[in-house]
Order: structure tokens, then C-alpha cells, then sequence
């Protein structure tokens, strides 16, 4: 599949993230129930996710990331494409698709979660994982190519009906109530890794804690999960 060359990410945040190792760990139990089978990978990045999802239930792992520089350094994976699910021939079928904080880089989001779907086997999961609320918008959002922060709402309008919703809440309440308290991960273009570190050692176990106790309506990133019966 021919890279689409005009493409370039450009963000510079996803090496500092990969050290926020307790969020990760977080989220990846919460959609574990949901991946199996040939999964697609959509903006893989360099691959940070790819590693830490793999162990996962799946039979097979492809990974999509349209920056051809950003493709060449993914390990793990059983297929590595450089593309988007554009570029995906019709007959690619999967039984689960993750967007893992992507589809906020995606203009047309509606669209993307319309291809997904026709790519998806019956019984078969999109997963989408994005930043909350727009009152969250920082320099940051904008540094690394975000369009847009979800609500819940925002994300269950932006799916075709073709899709079931099965799972929709937000995550991470102690990192959402300290960013409305003094904005201290989200004031700059780039959070240092101190306050990564700091957001990802303390508050990420207390959002474990907290965001059962808040039934999911509470939190900086939403997660929505829909089923495709054809």
C-alpha cells in the first residue's frame, strides 16, 4: 500500500507518553474484554500501544499509521501498513478496530467511524479512546493536531447507526477534577515529563478508585465501545 507521502504527525508527545505506564495499564483492562480476533490498529504511532496491547486475545495484528517515518519504527506487529483505512482494500474485514487517542486527529471523524464499520466483521468491536471536553482544549490539543475533546454525547453522535453502542464513559476523574483546579498538565504546547510522571504516578491509582464510585461521569478521556451486527 503506497504511503501517502504529504503526510507528516505532528505532534511530538508520543515517546513522553509512553512512560505514563500506570494510564496505560488502566485503560488496556478496561477494552481487554472487548479485542479479539484480527485486530486493526488504527494511528499506531510509533507503536507504544501496539507493544503494550499485543498479549491481548487476537489471532492476527495489523497496524495502520498514515506517517510512513512514524510506520518504520512499529514492533510487534504482524502487519505494519503505512496508510489510512482509506487506502484498506473493501474485503479487509476485522473483529475489532481500536482508535487509541486518533480519532481526534481525524477532520472527519463521522466519516472514519463509517469506514470502520464496513470493515468490521459481524459481532465485532470499534473501539475509541479520546480526550474529553472541549472546556479541556488547551495549546496542547492544538500542538499535537487535535480537531476536537468528546463529550459522551459528542462520541455517540459521531457513530453510524450500523454500530451498537455497548460501552461509553469517561475515565480518569482525579486528572479531570485537578485540571479544572489549576490546568497544571494542560497550561503549555508540551507537558513536561515531570508533570507526566507526577499526573501518572498519583493521580491515575486515585481515578482507579474513584471513577467506579462516579459510574463513569467523570473524566478527561471518554472511551466508547460499539458492536457491528450485520
Amino acid at each position: 500500500m503506497p504511503p501517502p507521502a504529504e503526510f507528516q504527525y505532528v505532534g511530538s508527545e508520543l515517546a513522553l507518553f509512553e512512560k505514563a505506564r500506570n494510564w496505560k495499564a488502566y485503560w488496556r483492562s478496561v477494552i481487554a474484554p472487548f479485542v479479539r480476533g484480527a485486530v486493526l490498529e488504527a494511528g499506531a504511532g510509533i507503536g507504544a500501544n501496539t507493544r503494550l496491547l499485543r498479549e491481548l486475545q487476537h489471532s492476527r495484528w495489523t497496524v495502520l499509521e498514515p506517517d510512513a517515518g512514524l510506520s518504520a519504527q512499529i514492533e510487534g506487529a504482524d502487519e505494519v501498513l503505512t496508510g489510512t483505512l482509506d487506502d484498506l482494500p473493501n474485503e479487509h474485514r476485522f473483529d475489532t478496530i481500536l482508535y487509541i487517542d486518533v480519532l481526534e486527529h481525524i477532520e472527519d471523524d463521522r466519516a472514519e467511524l463509517r469506514h470502520a464499520a464496513a470493515h468490521l466483521n459481524d459481532g465485532g468491536h470499534v473501539i475509541v479512546l479520546s480526550p474529553a471536553h472541549s472546556f479541556l482544549f488547551t495549546p496542547f490539543d492544538s500542538a499535537i493536531g487535535h480537531f476536537r475533546r468528546y463529550t459522551r454525547e459528542s462520541l455517540r453522535q459521531a457513530a453510524p447507526p450500523e454500530l451498537t453502542l455497548r460501552k461509553l464513559i469517561y475515565l480518569d476523574s482525579a486528572g479531570m477534577l485537578a485540571s479544572l483546579g489549576n490546568r497544571l498538565l494542560l497550561r503549555r504546547s508540551m507537558p513536561t515529563e515531570s508533570q507526566i510522571l507526577a499526573w501518572d504516578r498519583l493521580l491515575v491509582p486515585l481515578s482507579r478508585v474513584l471513577d467506579p464510585i462516579f459510574a463513569g461521569r467523570v473524566g478527561k478521556s471518554v472511551l466508547g465501545v460499539w458492536s457491528h451486527q450485520k
